[in-house]
């Protein structure tokens, strides 16, 4: 047929030609009216309804049911010239290697055919390619490939190169008349080296074809199904993606029109295929030739064969599409073969009943079609899911193999440490400028606006903004020794330089353009001691907010870190700089020297993480505290507090370059550093992932192609162009988010800045960057699907880069990148992470179908399976590590934000949901944890697990903060709230909220109120809020006070003229603070209800009346005059006490037995013990005891070879007047005391004529231990909590004796020392009560929850027994410390094999000795005591007793 002919008849594009196409039905529906595209799965699924291939019988009639003509109409089709070969182009791919492409028209049977040849030669070479069918869309995989191609990721197919020589050659055979052009790279695989066309694809354009007619005829679609699905028989039956069924759905409907172009009629295609014995393959390359007087150019009609009707039977092809409209509704569930079969002979049932209701079969087809088919399928699922369930199922494992017990040292030992090396006499000594800050604060006495300390290498700068009488005034103050002049302004916005009006100016100072010059004058002072250069101005309120300046000292120009300095004049929600100290408890010279490095840092985030990088090695040297310094500043970097850039342009490629060195970094000392890595995780999420090569690079690259796809080359598109090209950083992915979101809510700027603005970026960050964002973004509405798509592919790059906990990027680290969109990521090669556990990559798979799911419970199930399934390679991987670390990052961040989203869904739900959660978030907490026994055994046993992970934190990160911070000059708000942002970001603020929604739960099941009164007492008083007991223990309150703390830690003194203590902690019942509430009479409760603890703050300042019962309490507010009459507290000031200590003198003696225990030799402990023994059942034991008498501590200071500890501590007791930090010091001189010889005798022959082992003969070593002991239950006099309480009830300290209660200490069954009771450690004991009339049945009250029990082997304690422990009207117990020889051991405790909790007749026998001794000792002194004791081998030993309060 010639050019000319083609101009008479209807022409379609390529496009057009593949898509079915029916003169009848003009609409995108087959003859059963579904879709195509879904037809083909129909067929491709259907399948394997019946012994996995599709069994068509041939119909004894056609499809429609009745006769029909067909009409078709010539058109066009592809044809070719006589092959011809031309050159597509050279390219030079890296130095001398030349890459020459050429395109030929190949043989009839083919459309063209690409050769490629390469000068260079490797095994591994391969061409990463795909076919173009349209400019804009992605990659689509041609069905004819070269020997060896391999699929890759369904995106893109891998085909080797031939060597031959020194070259490499390929060639690709196209034959699918709508492809376009051809892309690729060339990778050497072995080698990881990509060669690319400039940083993009090659692409090579096919030459365009001659076009011929074909029959413009209708080919049934059940043909071309059944023809589609041959060809997916031959290609194996792969898995295709819904573009490529399509494309196998056009390639199969052209195939039948080229046959029918050839002659072949509808019957007989219709026999052939239909056929199940003669199902013979449709060549895939049918010849194609010139038609020539083969069609006639009128309309030709042609006849099908007669049709005859169809009795009681069915069409298998109905039946297949019936069956195939099942499996959908049922959501498309993986069935085994039994259930296909069953299926399909469902679906027969089914359309068997419409036949049997005499509804022909072209009436069901359209029934079919309008989904009008009864059928009794259940809706499995709405969308297609990975897995059959809508839920994975978990794995058993024994939680036990969970357990990490790399602990890092204790902070507290460095500490100790740390200050052990700090002189030991002198107290710390407030500095020049802080003296000079102290005076001015006083001699002001106005509120202090601003306050901070720089540094000045080893000197320090002052500046200090008070408000006195309605003025602002600004003091600045150093201690440099050399004249200081100070250049500075004043400023009405930040940034600003405005020179000072004349009434401002000191004297002396010289005027500039747009600043000032002062010389700093000398200023002492006798009272405060301190000599510095000071400055000083006063102004007018709200003029100004600020001062900006900088010093000149000796010709060299001091500024902060590179900056000029600035200091705010007010506040705002800034609080005044708090001290740092002296970095205790921190790596203090990595942080200086972090300091130090801080202007260079600044410059940009390849110089940061470089930086980071070159201190690895002395932060992983320095321990936990070392790398709890590098998070903490990068930390500060992540939240904004630092400068990001600064004057230093840097590529992409640059950035991830360096952040790419550091996880590598960081990853290596995550393998050989078990102890350290919850925080080298927290440092992996801080930092993000980065990237060797074009990674980064890929940054600059995209945001071109975004603007080249979207006709979006100026404004605010631009502006950011400029900026990601020069300095990318996190910013930019919540800018591209803002973007998007922006565009998805119709172009509606304000959301734009609501993303913006809702993650810390204003209108003044973004002009603050070194390249500016001015502009608002403004784009077309024919714009918008192209940008969400291309914002959407290359988000994935920014956050390949800026992320460590994206799973989408985290997830395709691991599982390869897959190419998506053209331009992005294509050609880029991450391979699959080896090893991964089987059905891994269906588990990933599975979160990625299920992340938006709304009901989130198989989620989170599915995220905690695939972290339990990672955990084995993070601990023995060494090859791509880091990739699994950033995905278990990413899975665990996940978990939180899915748990939060999730909290609806638990809004109406029942307690065992709620459990479950918090069961599921444990469990991720636990695997996220260094030293993680207590929370395993909390999954084990489920109790609760907070306390422990905030303690952490704020011991380990606070410190470093604060100190850091104070160097880096980081606004205090963000120093106050460090440790609390840390802990919200993890699992344990969700584990948090979820017992808090429990926990009212429980407590109405169980009938409990929202209270537990420790010490029920009425009380009225007026209402303080504080945040910590702790703070505030040692004030003094004139009128009666309600304190409402929000902490309450268990060892803090209750201050004076506190009636009553409320709070949401909960110490023990047995703590100090309980124990001295009950003994002072104050009412001390806890309160479960946060509703009611934030009405009784709302009464601050306010007169309340507590009623308490045990288990509420009732308030009411109060005025004044409604005390008249009431015996309640009242209103007065506290009166002063007048309780009396007498000095107790020594009496000649080192040591006595307990026969020789008296009130002149030893205080009530003692005493009680001799009373007890000999009188109680021998059932109860009483251990045997000897003491170190009143008067032995100041008899062995007196000693000769004590002089130098004497005037020691006399000195220093001197200092407690003004600085209470010299207790530490006293405490720390005693132990330096050496023992006379006489006390070593004497104590000797008395253990050992008692009974007791004397600790010297096991060596010198343990009575070093022993006298170790001793010296610290002195010491203890001298403890803040003992030392202030008798300073407020007006006790001489001096007057104060310690006898030392010697006994023997066995290891105890009921878990742990009884310190663990009383001290400061979270959790309750158990507690029971019991009838005096029927003691044989205890009834429990709470079951215990003490995490951590202390243990020791058997051993001697010394045991604190002071005069002030005797006095009436003063709670002298519990102040002083006992002290065991030997170190008791921490050791996690494991409720859920305790006989305690799990034996029920143990637990009754062990509760009931206790109430029958309780019982005996209450009778034997008449009136109700505290004990305390022991349970060994069953029996019952009594260590302590007094009477209660």
């Amino acid at each position: 047929m010639s050019n000319s002919s083609i101009g008479h008849h209807n022409l379609f594009h390529n496009q057009r030609l593949l898509r079915p196409v029916s003169l009848e039905h003009q609409s995108k529906l087959n003859s059963f009216g579904i879709v195509a595209n879904s037809l083909f799965k129909a067929a491709r699924r259907s399948s394997s309804f019946c012994r996995n291939d599709l069994k068509l019988r041939r119909s004894k009639s056609g499809i429609g049911g009745s006769r029909r003509s067909v009409i078709f109409t010539p058109r066009a089709v592809l044809s070719m010239e006589p092959s011809f070969e031309q050159l597509a182009g050279k390219f030079n791919l890296d130095g001398n290697i030349q890459m020459q492409v050429s395109v030929s028209n190949s043989s009839a049977a083919s459309v063209a055919q690409i050769n490629i040849q390469v000068t260079y030669s490797s095994d591994s070479l391969l061409l990463h390619w795909g076919a173009i069918r349209d400019v804009k869309e992605k990659w689509v995989l041609p069905s004819r490939r070269p020997n060896g191609t391999k699929n890759y990721k369904n995106r893109a197919l891998r085909s080797p190169f031939i060597k031959s020589g020194s070259n490499s050659y390929i060639s690709i055979v196209i034959d699918d008349p709508a492809t376009q052009a051809i892309e690729f790279l060339v990778v050497d695989e072995a080698k990881n080296k990509w060669f690319k066309n400039n940083g993009q694809n090659f692409h090579i354009k096919l030459p365009i074809r001659e076009k011929r007619l074909i029959p413009n005829v209708s080919v049934p679609e059940e043909l071309v199904q059944i023809q589609a699905y041959l060809r997916w028989e031959r290609k194996g039956k792969q898995m295709y993606t819904p573009e490529q069924e399509k494309e196998e759905y056009e390639s199969a409907h052209f195939e039948l029109l080229e046959e029918v172009a050839r002659g072949t009629s509808i019957e007989d295609l219709r026999a052939r295929l239909s056929n199940k014995n003669d199902r013979r393959e449709i060549k895939e390359e049918p010849s194609v030739s010139i038609i020539k007087n083969r069609i006639p150019d009128d309309r030709l009609e042609i006849k099908e064969p007669s049709v005859s009707k169809i009795k009681n039977r069915i069409p298998d092809d109905l039946v297949q599409i019936q069956a195939y409209v099942r499996w959908e509704k049922a959501g498309k569930p993986n069935y085994s073969r039994e259930q296909q079969l069953r299926e399909f002979e469902k679906a027969r049932e089914e359309l068997q009943t419409e036949l049997d209701k005499g509804v022909s079969v072209n009436e069901i087809q359209k029934k079919i079609t309008k989904g009008e088919i009864k059928t009794e399928v259940s809706n499995q699922l709405q969308n297609k899911r990975y897995f059959s369930t809508t839920r994975i199922q978990r794995k058993k494992r024994d939680i036990m193999q969970l357990v990490n017990k790399h602990a890092a040292k204790s902070v507290d030992d460095k500490v100790s440490k740390y200050a052990e090396r700090k002189d030991s006499v002198e107290s710390k000594v407030l500095k020049a400028v802080e003296l000079f800050a102290k005076e001015k604060e006083e001699h002001d006495g106005g509120a202090v606006l601003n306050k901070k300390i720089f540094k000045l290498a080893d000197k320090e700068l002052l500046v200090l903004v008070t408000k006195p009488g309605g003025k602002v005034k600004v003091h600045l103050a150093t201690d440099l020794e050399q004249p200081v002049t100070l250049h500075w302004a004043l400023s009405k916005k930040a940034g600003e330089w405005l020179e000072p009006p004349p009434n401002v100016l000191p004297p002396g100072s010289i005027s500039l353009q747009v600043a000032a010059e002062t010389q700093l004058k000398n200023e002492s002072s006798t009272e405060f001691s301190y000599q510095v250069q000071s400055f000083e101005i006063e102004i007018e309120k709200d003029t100004f907010i600020g001062m900006p300046f900088v010093l000149l000292s000796n010709g060299r120009w001091m500024k902060n870190n590179g900056s000029d300095f600035y200091i705010e004049f007010s506040g705002g929600s800034k609080h005044i700089q708090k001290d740092a100290s002296d970095g205790i408890g921190t790596a203090k010279a990595l942080l200086d020297t972090i300091a130090k490095m801080e202007s260079e840092a600044q410059k940009s985030f390849m110089h940061r993480f470089n930086i980071a990088a070159d201190l690895m090695d002395k932060a992983r040297d320095a321990g936990e505290l070392g790398l709890a310094g590098i998070f903490v500043w990068l930390r500060f970097m992540a939240t904004r507090q630092l400068i990001w850039n600064k004057n230093y342009n840097v590529k992409p490629r640059e950035i991830s370059k360096a952040q790419d060195r550091l996880t590598d970094l960081v990853q290596d000392i995550y393998a050989n550093n078990p102890q350290h890595r919850e925080l080298l995780r927290m440092v992996m999420f801080t930092v993000g992932r980065g990237g060797e090569g074009d990674v980064g690079q890929r940054i600059r690259d995209e945001i071109l192609v975004i603007q080249r796809n979207n006709d979006c080359k100026g404004g605010m598109m631009e502006e950011w162009h400029q900026k990601l090209h020069n300095n990318t950083s996190p910013d930019d992915v919540i800018i591209c988010q803002a973007l998007i979101d922006y565009i998805k809510s119709d172009f509606d700027v304000g959301v734009y800045w609501k993303t913006l603005n809702e993650n810390g970026i204003t209108k003044e960050r973004l002009l603050s960057y070194d390249r500016a964002i001015h502009s608002e973004p403004n784009f077309r509405r024919d714009q918008r699907d192209g940008l969400l798509r291309d914002l959407g592919n290359y988000m994935r790059t920014l956050k390949a880069v800026h992320s460590g906990a994206d799973l989408d990027s985290a997830i395709g680290n691991c599982m390869g990148y897959r190419s998506e969109g053209q331009g992005f990521m294509v050609g880029v090669q991450i391979n699959p992470v080896p090893g991964l556990p089987s059905g891994f990559p269906e588990l990933l798979q599975f979160l990625l179908e299920h992340i938006e799911d709304k009901n989130v419970e198989a989620l989170l199930e599915g995220l905690l399976e695939a972290r339990q399934e990672l955990r084995p390679l993070l601990f023995k991987s060494k090859d791509r590590l880091k990739d699994l670390l950033f995905l278990d990052i990413a899975l665990d961040s996940t978990v939180r934000t899915v748990v939060e989203r999730g909290y609806e869904e638990l809004n109406n739900a029942g307690p065992e949901k709620i459990m479950h959660f918090i069961t599921l978030v444990l469990e991720n907490l636990a695997l996220s944890s260094d030293d993680n026994e207590d929370l395993i055994y909390c999954l084990k046993g489920w109790k609760h697990a907070l306390s422990i992970k905030a303690e952490w934190c704020q011991n380990v990160l606070q410190p470093s903060a604060e100190y850091l911070g104070s160097l880096l000059g980081v606004d205090q708000w963000a120093l106050n709230i460090f440790t609390e942002e840390i802990i919200r970001a993890g699992s344990a603020a969700a584990l948090s909220t979820l017992l808090n929604r429990l926990d009212p739960i429980l407590r109405q099941t169980a009938h409990l109120g929202s209270w537990q009164v420790i010490s029920p007492v009425e009380a009225v008083g007026y209402v303080v809020a504080v945040d910590e007991l702790l703070t505030v223990q040692n004030k003094t309150y004139k009128l009666p006070t309600i304190l409402v703390a929000k902490r309450v830690k268990g060892e803090e003194e209750i201050p004076d003229g506190t009636v009553a203590v409320l709070t949401p902690d909960m110490p023990d019942v047995l703590s100090h603070v309980s124990v001295r509430a009950r003994t002072s009479k104050v009412c001390f409760a806890t309160c479960f209800d946060p509703d009611i603890l934030a009405d009784l703050q709302g009464y601050e300042g306010k007169l309340l009346r507590l009623k308490p019962t045990s288990a509420d309490i009732a308030y009411s507010e109060l005025k004044v005059g409604e005390l008249a009459d009431s015996n309640s507290t009242n209103l007065k000031e506290v009166s002063p006490s007048h309780i009396k200590l007498v000095r107790k003198q020594f009496h000649g003696r080192y040591a006595i037995s307990s026969e020789e225990f008296t009130s002149e030799m030893v205080g009530a402990k003692s005493r009680n013990i001799s009373y007890l023994k000999g009188k109680v059942p021998s059932w109860i034991e009483i251990p045997t005891s000897v003491a170190l008498p009143f008067g032995v501590f100041e008899k062995v200071l007196n000693e000769d070879l004590n002089q130098e500890v004497a005037n020691k501590l006399q000195l220093l007791k001197k200092n407690l007047a003004e600085e209470f930090s010299a207790l530490r010091q006293i405490r720390r001189t005693v132990l330096q005391l050496a023992a006379p010889p006489q006390l070593v005798q004497e104590l000797k022959t008395k253990m050992q004529s008692s009974g007791m082992p004397w600790p010297g003969d096991e060596g010198v070593r343990r009575w070093e231990q022993a006298w170790m002991a001793i010296k610290k239950v002195w010491a203890s006099k001298w403890n803040e909590r003992a030392y202030f309480s008798t300073r407020k009830v007006k006790l001489d300290h001096d007057y104060l004796c310690m006898a030392v209660l010697v006994q023997e200490i066995y290891a105890e069954v009921v878990k742990g020392l009884g310190e663990t009771l009383v001290g400061a450690y979270p959790g309750r004991a158990l507690s029971f009560i019991c009838k005096k009339n029927d003691l044989n049945t205890p009834q429990v009250l709470g079951y215990p929850s003490k995490p951590f029990g202390l243990f020791i082997k058997r051993s001697i304690i010394f045991r604190s027994d002071s005069n002030g422990e005797d006095l009436e009207g003063y709670a002298g117990a519990g102040l002083y410390d006992s002290v065991p020889m030997d170190e008791e051991e921490k050791v996690v405790l494991d409720y859920s094999t305790d006989p305690l909790i799990t034996d029920d007749n143990f637990r009754r026998t062990i509760l009931s000795s206790i109430a029958r001794a309780g019982s005996v000792i209450e009778e034997l002194y008449g009136s109700p005591q505290d004990i305390e004791g022991v349970i060994r081998d069953g029996k019952v030993y009594v260590v302590q007793t007094r009477p209660q309060m």
